[in-house]
């Protein structure tokens, strides 16, 4: 696997999340800042550093008012 990407939402009860699409990794955070680390550190705890993803990409979630 080369890269891994994340959605990134606001979570309801403040803050934000980030859910690898795919691969079974969610974490969340206060701050954006806190949560890009948080995201290495989840990706270093689930990966061993052989098969470890080259590239992480973020994505927030855009909502359109109707």
């Amino acid at each position: 696997m080369n890269e891994i990407i994340f959605l990134i939402e606001d979570a309801p009860e403040g803050g934000f999340t980030a859910k690898a699409l795919d691969a079974a990794i969610f974490t969340e955070a206060d701050d954006i800042n806190d949560l890009h680390h948080k995201v290495r550190d989840a990706v270093d705890c689930h990966f061993e550093p052989s098969n470890k993803p080259k590239q992480l990409i973020c994505m927030s979630k855009i909502l359109k008012a109707s």
